[in-house]
């Protein structure tokens, strides 16, 4: 209805209430705000902890295909499990989750439209009960990083070919008034301002006032119409640290299909760090 180029990557909060105790779905909930599972989420549901449980614990590097196999493992998530996402902040943390899964490899993944707030909205039962499941056997790809995932190196030879960028922060750290969102600990970065040639499209232009995603259409105007992208553009999206980016980057490649994006998740931290590249304000 809403015209995506992969609409079943999408399922909406009814579609997850009529499957809650489904032995091949697996429910995680993955929020900027890790306190929140534990006021309450939907039954069934695990927790992914982006920081915990995603990421190296002394490198800035994701965790490995052994580590990923054993988080699968421990949550009962098996090859042919499907893992529905959801999250705080318009799914924000649940998009970098799904992200990070796909590194490995996990393409039988969707995302709860409307995330948490919608659920809560609409009254749905929320429990305090964390699940226990059977460990499951499971074994990942190789990490893919070479297909959605941009590093400094390929992002400067990005911006020397010309290739479209899209910064998803917000407008004032674009500019370098700010190195992170408003109401944000100002830090992260030596230096403030855009890569070059960056289009500023703020992630959550994405997003209706629900959590839910906009229809293709709309997505069509804000991506193409106004910024001038393509669907066979080569495109890299970025932000501080890779995880709002991640939201664009799952509306360019699942809503409106484009085959060649990937997500700089070094991002402003990285650049804004780094001696000698070229930045603007």
């Amino acid at each position: 209805m809403k015209g995506y180029a992969f609409p079943d990557v999408l399922v909406s909060t009814q579609w997850v209430a009529d499957h809650l105790g489904d032995p091949s779905i697996r429910i995680v909930e993955s929020n900027e705000d890790i306190l929140l599972y534990d006021l309450g989420h939907i039954p069934g549901a695990v927790q992914i902890d982006w920081q915990k449980d995603l990421n190296d614990a002394l490198r800035r590097d994701y965790l490995t295909r052994e580590d990923f196999e054993a988080l699968m493992a421990a949550n009962g998530i098996a090859n042919d499990t499907t893992v529905v996402f959801y999250g705080d902040k318009n799914n924000w943390w649940a998009t970098y989750a799904f992200w990070v899964f796909q590194l490995f490899g996990h393409a039988n993944a969707r995302v709860m439209d409307g995330g948490r707030a919608k659920w809560e909205a609409e009254g749905r039962p929320m429990t305090k009960e964390t699940p226990s499941y059977a460990k499951a056997a499971y074994k990942a790809h190789a990490r893919a990083d070479y297909k959605i995932r941009a590093y400094r190196d390929q992002v400067l030879a990005h911006v020397q070919s010309g290739l479209p960028l899209v910064d998803v922060r917000s407008p004032a750290e674009y500019s370098g008034e700010l190195l992170h969102m408003p109401n944000y600990p100002q830090e992260g970065a030596l230096r403030g301002g855009h890569i070059p040639g960056a289009k500023n499209v703020p992630w959550a232009r994405a997003a209706n006032a629900d959590g839910t995603f906009k229809n293709a259409e709309e997505l069509r105007t804000i991506y193409e119409i106004e910024q001038g992208l393509k669907p066979d553009d080569t495109v890299v999206a970025y932000c501080r640290i890779g995880e709002r980016s991640s939201h664009t980057w799952f509306v360019l490649t699942y809503l409106l299909g484009y085959p060649n994006v990937r997500n700089y998740d070094g991002s402003w931290t990285e650049w804004g760090n780094l001696v000698g590249v070229p930045i603007e304000k």
